[in-house]
């Protein structure tokens, strides 16, 4: 018993030892050299654990950086090239004004949308509520004095209607939702962006001014007052919508070594080209014009809204008039009930959200077209976004896979070729013409036959199938717009 407490004695001296040894000798720490004024502005826990990743990286993992397939041109992060204190707070407080703002314009744009449910039934019951007054008044099924107290309540009602609807339509809620969930959208990609700026190089002061243009560019597109720089609901000229800065900063985007050109060749350039002539042609001009017709669409009702209230009142209160006969009572209850079905039809299916969406959407073709622009006039290729980084968001972007961009490139050629062709020959067959006129001008008459073998001849080579076509033909050809056009029509049948 005495052995085993010895030996336990001896055992928790030594473990004691051994504790204040390894308490003692620890190891040495690595010095780091704080300065006060950069602790003063950043946090201290935030400043500890910055200096805390800079010294703690090792030999190894430099190594497997270098070896990683995507390098940088930015070097491993060090002290000599760490983000810069000031600038790294400047980028948190507007992170926290982004976030701010994209909760601000949900909250608004729930509410707006309540705008348009609640106005849209009030105005809807008080319209109908009056028809029904009025039938009720012109029926001679109550009282004389009776029927003067519903002729004035319906008429109070349509006058309030005609009021509300003028407001209403003067500031389309459905619309005004629309601008808020466009704007909370972007403000949550800009926040985005600024994150995906912080994580992949060391921001500099030029990102702090551009993402505070961005910002400042978002809050004119989409202003949160409704007097004084609400956007205008009905524009003569329909407009893409614009969110981003017009003078876009020119800096250092963030290449990747290892690659020629930065993954640009002239293949690619071209089909960036291409890409942007089909957007201007095809997809902002379509948006552009369907926003026309929707613009045009909820013009037409705003004004008949209004004016059909108007008329009801007008006959609800001359209803019961002896001077007055039946049209007082169709004007009443007719007119009533057409502005509630008209009223229905713009705000219950929101044509002007449906104009904003159009209107947005022509923007964002826009904003595609000009970022293409913007890298393919950047001489120095260093300078632009990595190409195959970017092919892949422009895909992505319209909603395509790498191959299906090809895909539309190469109809986009194709289309273009033809179209090009026809009128090369129009132009063509149009000079001839004119030659013809001169030398029968001077007296010299020319046989159709002799004038269409001499326009055949002058074709180059890649119009043989269209001369071919024109020769084998067995009834007398000349030079006729007719005859032309439906060869024309054969040889885009066999291209």
């Amino acid at each position: 018993m005495a052995n085993l407490y010895s030996s336990s004695t001896s055992l928790s001296s030594h473990c004691l030892r051994g504790t204040v040894r390894s308490a003692i000798h620890v190891p040495r720490l690595p010095t780091s050299h704080l300065s006060l004024t950069t602790l003063s502005n950043r946090g201290l826990v935030e400043e500890l654990k910055l200096r805390s990743d800079c010294k703690t990286t090792n030999t190894s993992h430099i190594e497997k950086q270098s070896k990683s397939p995507i390098n940088t041109n930015t070097s491993t992060t060090n002290d000599t090239n760490a983000a810069d204190p000031m600038v790294m707070a400047k980028l948190y407080a507007i992170m926290e004004a982004v976030a701010d703002r994209v909760e601000m314009h949900e909250n608004i744009g729930e509410q707006r949308n309540n705008w348009n449910s609640l106005l849209l039934s009030s105005i809807n019951a008080m319209t109908l509520t009056a028809a029904t007054m009025t039938g009720i008044a012109a029926a001679s099924i109550v009282a004389a004095p009776l029927v003067t107290g519903l002729k004035l309540s319906s008429t109070l009602m349509y006058l309030a209607a005609t009021g509300m609807l003028l407001i209403m339509n003067k500031i389309q809620p459905s619309q005004l939702v629309e601008e808020q969930r466009n704007a909370a959208r972007l403000f949550k990609q800009l926040h985005c962006q600024i994150k995906t700026t912080m994580s992949l190089h060391t921001p500099t002061i030029d990102d702090v001014k551009e993402v505070m243009d961005k910002v400042l560019a978002l809050d004119k597109a989409y202003p949160l007052p409704l007097i004084g720089v609400m956007l205008e609901k009905f524009p003569e000229k329909i407009e893409p919508a614009v969110w981003w800065p017009q003078t876009m900063r020119r800096k250092g985007k963030l290449g990747f070594g290892g690659m020629d050109g930065n993954g640009w060749n002239e293949k690619l350039e071209e089909e960036m080209r291409e890409i942007v002539g089909v957007m201007k042609r095809k997809d902002e001009a379509d948006y552009l014009r369907l926003g026309e017709k929707a613009v045009k669409l909820n013009k037409v009702l705003a004004i008949s809204g209004p004016l059909l209230t108007g008329l009801a009142a007008v006959g609800s209160a001359s209803v019961a008039s002896s001077t007055h006969g039946s049209w007082a009572v169709v004007l009443g209850v007719v007119a009533g009930a057409l502005a509630s079905v008209v009223n229905t039809l713009e705000h219950g299916g929101q044509v002007g959200m449906v104009f904003e969406m159009y209107r947005g959407n022509a923007g964002f073709f826009r904003l595609m077209e000009e970022s293409i622009e913007s890298n393919l006039n950047e001489r120095e290729v260093e300078r632009r976004e990595n190409g195959e980084l970017f092919e892949m968001k422009v895909a992505l972007q319209l909603g395509r896979s790498l191959s299906g961009l090809k895909d539309l490139v190469a109809s986009s050629r194709k289309e273009e070729s033809i179209s090009k062709g026809n009128n090369s020959i129009d132009s063509y067959i149009q000079k001839i013409k004119e030659i013809k006129d001169k030398l029968h001008f001077v007296l010299e008459k020319i046989e159709d036959e002799d004038l269409l073998i001499c326009t055949l001849n002058g074709l180059p080579q890649n119009y043989d199938a269209f001369a071919t076509s024109i020769r084998n033909r067995s009834d007398p050809i000349t030079l006729e717009e007719p005859h032309l056009a439906e060869s024309r029509r054969k040889l885009k049948g066999t291209s």
